[in-house]
């Protein structure tokens, strides 16, 4: 097989992601089932959606155009808000986007008048991590507007946390989003649809929380893939971690030094020199470097070491023996690992499955 390669066990990710959408069900929440980190991969998509998830959510536009032309039939959302310049991708393919500035609602409805056709509209609340969000003092104007504009649906509230500024969603700011949902119906007297809560972050309150207010929605990517929550990274008891690895190809193998000599410098990628004097260790190089991954996302297997690491090279040290040259290596790999490896396109998937993959296609 080529290498380096994502293994991607579908199966895996499908008991992951019922795992999850079971579990919160019993909280009154549904599953947005978020493939960026995918690449919109129509087979991760569907493995989710045969799981259970009500929909898909992803970042741009590209990825839900290739889902469409890859006949994944489900409600997708645009969870990040969308550019101007794409209102009118955005409104041919994706049915909900996720928005915080009215102009944008206003040229999405626009567009949508153009093509007769309705679009529907999340608006995100800024709830304390200061990356997107509408301000809670102005919301209730920029709901009265968006409520005004033609072919626009106004489907409900949405936050994110936990991304920019490490803010955990919590019993306040979720309780927040509840009463803002609350002032929304009030104010207007409309009964909203979707109040979404957050991400994989919202697992520790959700799971724990007797009462989980209004919250009735959750965008999940990490944990269906990685298995872990991420606010500290811990495991989430039953599911996998290693639904999907990493495998790259020793291209050379030798005893050598670990200290280097001459004069020093900074790196490649301008890091100063590390120093280890070690005496002489087997390092082993794989095809695979800073280009194709995030190499401090990557977990090496047992035994060995991550030494260091260029545009096209990983270096490896083991105390278990080397790998010969045409051996391969696997590693596991964090979300920005997972993220980097995925846009490579020097890094090839292989999908394996405890099912049809062909079947998916026809999930309605």
């Amino acid at each position: 097989m080529s290498a380096p390669r994502l293994e991607i066990d579908l199966g895996k990710i499908e008991h992951n992601a019922r795992t999850l959408v079971a579990r919160l069900a019993r909280h009154g929440i549904s599953v947005t089932g978020v493939s960026k980190a995918t690449l919109g991969s129509p087979e991760v998509a569907n493995a989710m959606l045969l799981a259970g998830v009500t929909d898909l959510g992803d970042s741009r536009i590209e990825n839900i155009e290739a889902m469409r032309s890859s006949q994944v039939s489900a409600q997708m959302s645009l969870i990040r808000s969308p550019m101007l310049s794409q209102a009118k991708r955005v409104v041919i393919s994706a049915d909900v986007s996720f928005n915080t500035e009215i102009a944008v609602v206003r040229r999405l409805s626009l567009e949508a008048q153009k093509l007769d056709r309705m679009h529907s509209v999340v608006l995100m609340v800024e709830l304390g991590d200061l990356r997107e969000g509408i301000m809670p003092d102005d919301l209730v104007d920029v709901v009265r507007e968006t409520l005004r504009l033609p072919n626009i649906e106004f489907k409900g509230l949405g936050t994110n946390l936990a991304c920019q500024s490490g803010a955990s969603p919590d019993a306040k700011n979720m309780a927040e989003l509840t009463r803002l949902a609350a002032l929304i119906e009030a104010t207007f007297d409309i009964s909203i649809e979707i109040v979404s809560g957050g991400n994989s972050a919202n697992l520790q309150w959700a799971f724990g929380s007797a009462d989980t207010g209004r919250i009735n929605n959750l965008r999940l990517g990490e944990s269906i893939l990685l298995g872990r929550e991420t606010l500290q990274r811990q495991v989430i008891n039953g599911l996998h971690t290693d639904a999907i690895t990493l495998a790259a190809e020793v291209i050379e193998s030798k005893m050598k030094p670990t200290k280097p000599w001459g004069d020093l410098a900074e790196s490649a990628f301008g890091t100063p020199p590390v120093v280890k004097d070690r005496s002489t260790i087997r390092q082993s190089i794989l095809a695979i470097g800073i280009q194709d991954v995030d190499p401090s996302g990557l977990s090496p297997p047992t035994g060995s070491e991550i030494l260091g690491s260029s545009s096209d090279h990983l270096v490896v040290t083991s105390s278990v023996g080397g790998v010969p040259v045409g051996g391969e290596m696997t590693f596991q790999l964090n979300y920005s690992a997972l993220l980097r490896a995925m846009t490579s396109p020097f890094v090839t998937k292989s999908f394996k499955a405890a099912f049809n993959v062909s079947d998916l296609r026809q999930i309605a």
